[in-house]
């Protein structure tokens, strides 16, 4: 049996005693992550726990700068983790196979030990646990998707795809939703796939058919509010799965290696993206029933706040992009224009 040890640091003061640096040690390595607490959370109530996961080379540190996910929990109600990968030959890593074969790092035994230690601390409501990832990370969430299914509810990956090792070894235990965000000019993992990496329509089709989505997507064009990155955004939505799961795909042409809404282009906030995507579901499918729709629009939602691109409170402007956070955890884009 695997002992798993709780390590506690002290808190980063600029988070107000809501952002922690904490680990656990997983077989007999000291595993650390940053973990964030909103403001609202209540012990009385279970609450959503979202994991975003650093690419190759990266740090829970950054990618909790970037994508901003801290300023999204605050209002969603959700706690948000950033696990921090081991190195391999001195580089961060997620063992995902590929080209991280020499690695012999159980990543997958590390996060579901790390579920156990956090839902131990924390009230987690546990049917609401979700993954994400940026690269490296998004491969990560992939490789939970088949190999950890029975706690994760669903999975969004951010210019990341699903490497032969994972693709073969696939056993998700649920109709699981996949939101998939990637650049037709990535050139770090390219669209088309390679050797060591699965096409992002090979994945696409992988998950449409384990969870019987629609054959045929519904295709709409995202508004071109940036006419200077050179990018435009379409969604590709399969509808109609098992469990009412969908299958999404958000396709930058011309989109590079990026966490799109912070570089690249910007017609997208990667991260309100997924929050919307995982919202609607928990691993039970879809949580958009009738009776609950019906409830919602008989309430009016109030705006909490307008923030930008860094996740810094702003007023409202023109001819800027705008991310409007309202309560009960609704995160819309909007751009006024003059």
């Amino acid at each position: 049996m695997k002992k798993v040890f709780i390590i506690l640091f002290f808190p980063l003061i600029s988070f107000s005693q809501q952002t922690l640096y904490n680990s656990i040690i997983h077989d007999n390595i000291q595993r650390d992550y940053i973990i964030h607490i909103p403001s609202t959370y209540n012990v009385n109530n279970a609450i959503p726990l979202v994991f975003c996961f650093h690419g190759y080379g990266g740090n829970a540190s950054s990618i909790m700068s970037y994508t901003n996910f801290n300023f999204i929990s605050d209002t969603a109600e959700f706690i948000v983790v950033y696990p921090q990968g081991t190195l391999l030959q001195g580089t961060p890593h997620w063992n995902v196979g590929g080209w991280t074969l020499g690695s012999s790092i159980d990543d997958v035994g590390f996060i579901a030990a790390l579920i156990d230690s956090i839902s131990y601390l924390y009230n987690i409501n546990l049917d609401r646990i979700y993954s994400t990832g940026m690269s490296n990370g998004g491969y990560m969430s992939f490789l939970l998707a088949c190999q950890l299914s029975n706690k994760i509810a669903a999975i969004a990956s951010v210019t990341g795809s699903m490497t032969p090792q994972t693709y073969n070894q696939c056993n998700p235990e649920h109709p699981t939703p996949v939101l998939q965000i990637h650049g037709t000019g990535d050139q770090v993992v390219p669209y088309v796939g390679a050797t060591w990496s699965l096409s992002i329509n090979d994945i696409l089709q992988y998950w449409i058919n384990f969870n019987s989505c629609d054959a045929l997507p519904i295709t709409t064009s995202i508004p071109d509010i940036n006419i200077f990155d050179g990018t435009t955004v379409e969604r590709q939505s399969w509808f109609n799965g098992d469990n009412g799961v969908s299958t999404e795909h958000l396709k930058v042409f011309g989109g590079g290696h990026n966490w799109f809404g912070i570089s690249g282009n910007m017609d997208i906030h990667s991260s309100a993206e997924i929050w919307n995507f995982f919202s609607k579901y928990d691993i039970n499918g879809s949580i958009e029933t009738t009776t609950e729709i019906i409830e919602d629009k008989k309430k009016e939602k109030n705006k909490i706040k307008i923030i930008n691109l860094l996740g810094k409170e702003i007023k409202p402007r023109k001819n800027t992009l705008l991310i409007e956070i309202y309560d009960k955890g609704k995160v819309e884009k909007t751009v006024i224009i003059e």
